[in-house]
């Protein structure tokens, strides 16, 4: 028990900061030594910290603690995620289900799979008029392709017995659908869902950006502009560790549907 728990804390808590401990060093010898423009982790901390010890505190619009700007990032991204899985997940299936369906659309979503959030972005300012809803639709059409993917493959993975058993047992299509086909196919539905919430979020940091709205993304943008480093660095290091925590929270509900 006790050796579990010291390789725990070896696996989980002290290789890690060993890592983070070497990054940060060669970022001070950087900052230091070639790259002059780099701030310093301590001169970082130093400009940034009022960002970091009142992260909810509201001065201005785009002037906020960062845990606050996080949080409309969030709500932006959980908005678009919502319509990509509730748009990609039937897809996905119709695609797996049905050759005629595949071989009618999926030229079309092959074409539209690899453009970029920079050519979605202005279509749904054109659309919606309004820099929320383009936001929110851009975010839907960048990160729905893997769930459509990976759901359709799942589906074409489904072994024949399943098939053939449900046909045994007289099952209407959409018994066969909640009671075969979903479960069956439920792990590659999952690394679909994992894989769009990645591409969400880092969608959201060009729409914020491009938009101008409140946000990490919009607060990076600024500070760019205002040749802020110190803030660059600080966008740049809470979008890593909260892209982190929303791929550790998927493999969580992921584990949870598994074991269930």
């Amino acid at each position: 028990m006790k050796s579990n728990l010291i390789d725990g804390l070896i696996k989980y808590f002290l290789l890690p900061m060993v890592g983070a401990g070497c990054v940060v060093l060669l970022w001070a010898v950087a900052s230091s030594s070639f790259a002059e423009s780099l701030p310093s982790p301590l001169k970082t901390w130093e400009i940034s910290k009022p960002y970091i010890l009142e992260p909810f505190e509201k001065r201005g619009e785009l002037d906020q603690g960062i845990l606050r700007f996080t949080w409309y990032s969030l709500i932006r991204v959980a908005k678009g995620y919502a319509l990509a899985i509730l748009l990609g997940t039937p897809l996905g299936l119709f695609l797996g289900m049905s050759k005629g369906f595949t071989n009618t659309f999926d030229p079309i979503i092959q074409v539209l799979r690899p453009v970029s959030p920079l050519a979605w972005l202005p279509l749904g300012l054109v659309l919606f008029q309004k820099p929320e809803p383009a936001g929110i639709f851009t975010i839907a059409m960048c990160s729905m392709w893997p769930t459509v993917m990976n759901t359709a493959l799942g589906v074409r993975s489904i072994p024949q017995d399943y098939i053939n058993v449900a046909r045994v047992l007289k099952l209407s299509p959409w018994k066969t659908l909640v009671k075969v086909t979903i479960p069956a196919a439920l792990p590659y539905m999952f690394t679909g869902f994992r894989l769009s919430l990645g591409i969400a979020w880092l969608v959201i940091v060009a729409a914020e950006m491009l938009t101008g709205s409140p946000g990490v993304g919009g607060f990076l943008w600024q500070e760019y502009n205002a040749l802020i480093y110190e803030h660059i660095i600080l966008c740049i290091l809470t979008i890593g560790i909260v892209g982190f925590l929303l791929d550790r929270v998927m493999g969580l509900v992921e584990r949870r549907f598994k074991a269930a």
